[in-house]
């Protein structure tokens, strides 16, 4: 049976993380630009801090709670006792055992974080993110803790085998991360998969995306009307059933691209159309360049890279 989610993190690739443990006390506030787009997570250690991501309102976050933000623009980490002022902006200091310490400077901090970034590999990053909620928020989960102190370690050793090793720990990360959060999840496909009837429909759609899928056919999988599943996948997943399945065949026809499995009319075959005419308005459509022209500016890139 194949795992939509499983194969989502498959796809970006997740590498090259950045982890440190930070210390706070008194009042603090760190706020993140918003033009980095990277992947953050964050695990209270001990103590309490208050999150604030823009378009979300501000969450107090206790001792073992996790948060993962797939694609992190604009968000603050601050203080909750005392309260950070209006305007406070707080300049990490690094301190001699590699921590990190944000608010007043000595004695014991009121809370201790571990926090990380990575990047994701694939050069589809921004679509397939566009499939996970936007914020993943997970309360007093060990298993997670304990996988981001593994990350941590491993970032920070040059053991032999490092880079792949840590690759794999990230992808274990997030999809427990994703898979713990269920319907707590704000919408997307992690939300979808967490309703029974709504996962029938995106698994088959995985499972076969050449098909001719209509509203009404994913319906029948879900066993409902064809108005009630429209509703619920859209509220739950955050787009409509078809606008989901349009993007999972573009991820596909992306990478297929990228990776020479044929020719045009090939790749429009496996990703579920009739014609090559007809899959290239679309992929043109959605990604914004006819697909021969992608797959050339994928190589000639690859080939620069190496230069």
């Amino acid at each position: 049976m194949v795992d939509p989610l499983a194969e989502v993190v498959t796809l970006l690739q997740p590498e090259a993380p950045f982890s440190k443990a930070v210390g706070g006390a008194g009042a603090w506030r760190v706020r993140r630009p918003e033009e980095t787009g990277q992947p953050f997570y964050c695990v209270i250690l001990e103590g309490s801090c208050c999150l604030t991501v823009d378009g979300h309102a501000p969450m107090r976050l206790d001792t073992g709670d996790f948060v993962l933000i797939p694609s992190a623009r604009g968000f603050s980490t601050s203080s909750v006792d005392p309260l950070a002022p209006e305007g406070l902006v707080t300049t990490p200091v690094a301190l001699a055992n590699g921590e990190f310490r944000v608010g007043e400077p000595s004695g014991p901090p009121d809370v201790r974080l571990q926090i990380g970034h990575c990047v994701f590999g694939s050069p589809d990053a921004g679509l397939l993110v566009s499939l996970l909620p936007q914020l993943v928020h997970v309360r007093t989960e060990p298993r997670l803790a304990t996988l981001v102190s593994l990350v941590s370690d491993e970032s920070r050793e040059r053991r032999p085998a490092r880079e792949v090793v840590l690759a794999r720990l990230l992808e274990v990360l997030l999809i427990e991360a994703l898979r713990s959060a269920g319907t707590a999840a704000s919408p997307g496909l992690v939300r979808g998969l967490a309703d029974e009837r709504l996962a029938g429909a995106l698994r088959r759609m995985h499972e076969s995306p050449t098909r001719a899928w209509t509203v009404a056919a994913l319906a029948k999988e879900a066993a409902l009307s064809r108005s009630a599943f429209f509703e619920r996948f859209s509220r739950a997943v955050g787009v409509a059933p078809m606008a989901y399945l349009l993007a999972w065949r573009m991820a596909l026809a992306k990478r297929l691209l990228r990776h020479e499995a044929g020719g045009i009319a090939e790749v429009a075959e496996r990703v579920g159309y009739g014609s090559a005419s007809a899959f290239s308005v679309a992929f043109a459509r959605h990604v914004g360049v006819p697909p021969a022209r992608y797959a050339k500016q994928y190589v000639d890139a690859e080939r620069a890279h190496v230069v």
